[in-house]
């Protein structure tokens, strides 16, 4: 190996830089990597999560080096004084056990530790921020300033990936905040975090692993970059918790630029002299790896056309922050680094280098292969391969640093470093490498033939299936009651945009499901209660559980539940939920008719509409509602609709207010196919229509409906019209199979007024106390029978399916107005006084299950 040349970083005596509290700090450091590699392969085994083999990584190895060599690098650096070695002791101590107090809460499911654990890192988070701002302000030498600017902002994002962590693992996050605050969690602490202090380090690490100084112009350089790396940064989060997708983008083209920036006097310096050895080779990597996750997560969501899909994009691309860039990162860095801490002089240092450096070219191979296999949407095996390659490469070096570091730390020398002038060769570790290659195949050839995984083929035997639904962070239903000894089998279908699972305590689990994806859970013969929750950091915490009790009384609904009847229809709806940030209830309020030509171009469409509060689901809907648009006139108006179908499945449309020969009119056309539907509106009435395409009740029931109002001549003007049309909810994706299997047996999960439930308890329609409302109502079904009623309130007047059921000044009231499918009507009242009045369809299954909303009644006018 040639000789390194001097640089800025190498210790200015043959002292070993720090003494002992950096030879014990930096082998937590390994230590914690070895953990982080044990988990990844034995997490399964060891029945924990895998993201404990992440937080290993990024909170316990990743974590501790930035704090200690950021420390180290201000203090030699930039010549500022050192802090005391108790104080530094004392903080590093903290810091790991806060760490391992994240770990044990979150896993355990306990709040409050995970709640300890986490203030306790923004704690030290903000203690290391005021030390770097101290430091800068007492700094001799000001040329490294940019140092210390670049690692007090990745400690303010550390404190705020802490904050926003602790929402997640505590289960603090609502259901409709929580994929934001992962989605910004992952950005603080990967592209903040570890982002800000790997590229700061950069500018000084990368011409030392080069044998070079330091360029002139890198200081301003790095000036420049800092602030657009924070903007990015900024955007990217605001984006984020602010569901827009153009922000984010926005966000990660200035990150981008930022890293661009950064980068000149890196590439600049290629031009001085080639990288040479492992540190700079992996450092070289590992910022083309950043690079790479950012320009495919970008893609990926401008392709995405929504911001809903940032989980999914997200979840792509954490590996390859993870593995490409921040363990290449670290492991480089260590490579470089770890030979001025552990040894006493250029001959040990050269020794302890040559030591590290064992395989290297192997190992980076097997780091950067395995990138591509994890990152990518591989079939089984080959994800697997990825993570055993990319282990078994950090995990050499865990053991080759591990090696060299513990003989110092317990005796204050290196027993393990070879002779300056006699490299040790390389072929121990090749060999090494090869068995463990062995080792990983016949692992991996395991894993795939074993069950730890749930299958995705249909069950053979008995066994009672329950579906099981994820959505707004809740699994339902969330109780299951069996028989003793009944088989269960559990059909679990992601409705979320985040990735789940559904782990049993025995030990079953699905693997991590991706939205729409379905995976059976054969938990086998159940005699007593168990407990199933979602895997993901912090989800069980945020309420996806799931419990299964065992009684006798069960038994009695046994033969139903076996032949795959869901006792729990209807009942997982949160409709105290709040609606999605940015939401709209559908106007109720019916326009007035005008004119005697409608003309009207209603374009088919698919899109991601709020259906219950905080759910969002594809619809396939007309002019891009569920219900569409309303159409109001009197009788003998003419009608002109030109049918535009911008979807990508053949659709029609039928309108119950005009008679004429269906032939043509209600045709199916095409996707980008388009045709034109005239009527004369004959009679008066409230009709329907609807897709006229088979199977039509799943149509319907994804959202092709509304409602023709054709008033009665005559009919008199009143203060407050409003149009409701009432249907039933299947949830799930609009062509499963699950979903049009819910349809076809009459199973909905909701009914709703104007397609979303309980949408008008979260906005109240609104009148005046003795003024006259009118409510229209059309039942689209496209099953169930409906019965208005106003809570408080009777109806002096009832008008059902063209005929006048009660007028004004008679006698009598009416207290429900009762439609079949495809039936309409309206009816009149005057509330009597201000207040809130709740209507619902006194089916009461029905209200209690979505179908309720409230009139707010107020004074009128003086």
């Amino acid at each position: 190996m040639d000789e390194t040349p001097r640089t800025d970083l190498a210790p200015p005596t043959a002292a070993r830089p720090r003494g002992p509290l950096f030879v014990w700090a930096n082998a937590v450091v390994l230590g914690w990597l070895a953990v982080a590699v044990v988990l990844s392969a034995a997490h399964q085994v060891l029945g924990l999560p895998g993201w404990v083999a992440l937080h290993a990584l990024l909170l316990g190895a990743v974590t501790n080096a930035i704090l200690i060599w950021s420390e180290h690098f201000v203090v030699t650096l930039c010549r500022a004084p050192a802090p005391l070695a108790r104080r530094v002791a004392a903080g590093l101590t903290a810091l790991n056990l806060f760490v391992v107090t994240v770990l044990a809460g979150v896993t355990t499911n306990v709040s409050v530790m995970t709640g300890a654990g986490a203030a306790g890192i923004c704690v030290i988070a903000a203690v290391h921020t005021v030390f770097l701002v101290r430091t800068y302000r007492k700094a001799l030498q000001r040329r490294f300033g940019h140092l210390i600017c670049f690692y007090a902002s990745a400690s303010v994002a550390l404190l705020a990936g802490a904050v926003t962590g602790a929402a997640l693992g505590t289960g603090a996050a609502t259901p409709i905040w929580y994929s934001r605050l992962w989605g910004a969690h992952v950005h603080l602490t990967l592209l903040g975090w570890v982002g800000f202090a790997v590229l700061g380090t950069l500018f000084t690490l990368w011409p030392t692993t080069l044998g070079i100084r330091i360029a002139d112009g890198t200081a301003s350089l790095a000036r420049r970059a800092l602030p657009v790396l924070a903007v990015g940064l900024v955007l990217t989060v605001g984006g984020i918790l602010a569901a827009s997708r153009w922000l984010t983008l926005a966000g990660l083209v200035c990150y981008a630029a930022g890293v661009g920036v950064a980068m000149i006097p890196l590439v600049r310096a290629l031009g001085t002299r080639r990288p040479r050895g492992p540190a700079a080779w992996m450092l070289a990597a590992a910022i083309g790896w950043l690079g790479v996750a950012v320009l495919i997560e970008g893609v990926r969501l401008l392709l995405a056309g929504s911001i809903d899909a940032l989980p999914d994009v997200v979840g792509a691309v954490v590996p390859v922050f993870v593995l490409g860039f921040t363990v290449q990162v670290l492991v480089g860095a260590l490579t470089q680094l770890l030979p001025v801490v552990l040894g006493r002089g250029p001959a040990e240092h050269k020794s302890l280098s040559a030591s590290l450096a064992r395989g290297w070219q192997v190992r980076i191979l097997l780091t950067n292969l395995a990138v591509p296999l994890v990152a990518g949407d591989w079939p089984r095996p080959l994800p697997q391969i990825g993570w055993a390659f990319g282990a078994l490469g950090v995990g050499t070096f865990a053991v080759l640093a591990l090696r060299a570091a513990i003989p110092v730390a317990l005796r204050g020398a290196a027993t393990t470093v070879q002779a300056p002038d006699r490299p040790s060769p390389s072929s121990g570790t090749t060999t090494g490498i090869a068995a463990g290659l062995a080792v990983v195949v016949l692992a991996v050839a395991l894993a795939a033939t074993g069950t730890a995984e749930a299958p995705s083929t249909p069950v053979s035997g008995a066994a009672h299936t329950v579906e099981v639904t994820m959505s707004a962070m809740r699994l339902r239903p969330s109780t299951v009651d069996i028989p003793p000894g009944t088989r269960l089998v559990l059909r679990v279908t992601n409705q979320d945009s985040m990735p789940h699972d559904l782990r049993a305590d025995s030990g079953q689990r699905t693997p991590r499901l991706r939205q729409g994806e379905t995976a059976l859970l054969d938990l086998g013969e159940i005699q007593g209660d168990h407990q199933a929750w979602c895997d993901v950091a912090g989800h069980r915490a945020a309420g996806m559980t799931m419990t299964i009790r065992t009684s006798p009384a069960a038994a009695d609904t046994g033969r139903d539940h076996r032949a795959g009847h869901d006792p729990g229809t209807g009942a997982g709806l949160d409709l105290g939920a709040t609606p999605s940030p940015g939401w709209t209830p559908h106007d109720a309020r019916l326009a007035p008719p005008a004119g005697t030509l409608h003309r009207v171009e209603l374009h088919v469409t698919e899109q991601d509409v709020e259906v219950a509060p905080g759910v969002r689901e594809r619809r396939w809907t007309f002019g891009r509602t569920a219900p569409g648009p309303a159409l109001h006139g009197r009788v003998g108006d003419r009608f002109e609709i030109t049918l535009v179908n911008d979807a990508t499945m053949g659709h029609g449309i039928d309108f119950h207010a005009g008679a004429l020969a269906p032939d043509q009119p209600m045709r199916t056309i095409g996707p980008g196919e388009r045709l034109v539907y005239r009527f004369t509106a004959h009679r008066a009435g409230a009709w329907l229509y609807h897709c006229s395409t088979m199977p039509m009740s799943q149509h319907i029931a994804n959202g092709m409906y509304g409602a023709v109002v054709i008033d009665p001549p005559g009919l008199p003007a009143v203060d407050h019209e409003y149009l409701l049309v009432s249907s039933q909810l299947y949830l799930g994706g609009p062509d499963s199979d699950q979903h049009v299997a819910k349809i076809h047996t009459g199973r909905p999960d909701g009914w709703v007024f104007n397609g979303m439930a309980a949408q008008y308890d979260h906005a109240p329609l609104t009148a005046r106390s003795g003024r006259r409302v009118r409510i229209w109502l059309v039942n689209a079904g496209p099953g169930d029978a409906t019965a208005f009623h106003v809570v408080g309130a009777q109806f002096d007047t009832l008008y059902k399916e063209g005929t006048w059921l009660l007028r004004p000044g008679d006698p009598g009231g009416a207290q429900v107005l009762d439609l079949a499918p495809a039936q309409g009507g309206f009816v009149e009242l005057s509330f009597p006084e201000p207040g809130h009045y709740p209507f619902v369809d006194h089916d009461m299954r029905h209200a209690e299950n979505g179908a309720h909303g409230r009139f707010t009644v107020t004074e009128p006018p003086q």
